[in-house]
């Protein structure tokens, strides 16, 4: 779910850390829901009043949940609770080290796969990010797989990723060591209340 909220100005203000100030308005993290929210009167609805909804609100969350990860990455990088590498992530996930795999979007099926043939249910798997941008964090080229260790910046880094998946419309990965299998989407109900 992501929370949303209306500025001074009667803006809808997208609030992915829930956060702000305010009455929030809830929806799905998924890309059809917002955009019939946006383009339908949902917002106003569930505000209960005119609003004024950003016609690029979809692509500005993407950008911020991508940011998110980038930044949630870094930090655990930068914390010594993630590792880059074929070599190197693969031993925190035989080791029972890693919580969670981080995939590049690109990287090649077989290889990922592959890397996966050790997790045998132990960590979820993620691929929010292509290869360039992973590498970009860990001051490489290009980077394919990551192991993070257990903690909140794995579970952030899981649940921004999963929400990323859900506004792009992409299935998200789940522990599986033979590829992506769909987790049930969030409900697609709106909510307002008072946070």
């Amino acid at each position: 779910m992501i929370r949303f909220v209306v500025g001074p100005d009667q803006r809808i203000v997208p609030d992915l850390a829930a956060d702000l100030p305010g009455r929030g308005i809830w929806l799905s993290a998924r890309g059809d829901v917002l955009e019939a929210a946006r383009t339908k009167g949902g917002f106003a609805r569930a505000a209960r009043g005119q609003v004024v909804v950003p016609p690029d609100l979809v692509a500005s969350i993407v950008a911020a949940l991508t940011r998110r990860i980038v930044e949630t990455l870094g930090l655990a990088r930068r914390a010594g609770q993630a590792v880059s590498g074929f070599s190197k992530a693969r031993e925190w996930l035989v080791s029972g080290r890693a919580a969670l795999v981080v995939q590049a979007s690109d990287g090649s099926q077989d290889e990922r796969v592959r890397f996966l043939g050790a997790n045998r249910g132990r960590a979820p798997v993620v691929s929010p990010l292509d290869g360039w941008a992973l590498g970009a964090i860990f001051g490489r080229d290009a980077a394919v797989h990551i192991a993070v260790a257990p903690g909140r910046l794995a579970e952030r880094l899981r649940v921004e990723s999963a929400r990323l998946a859900g506004v792009l419309g992409l299935q998200p990965e789940s522990a599986t060591s033979t590829g992506t299998t769909p987790e049930a989407p969030p409900g697609e109900t709106m909510q307002d209340g008072n946070d």
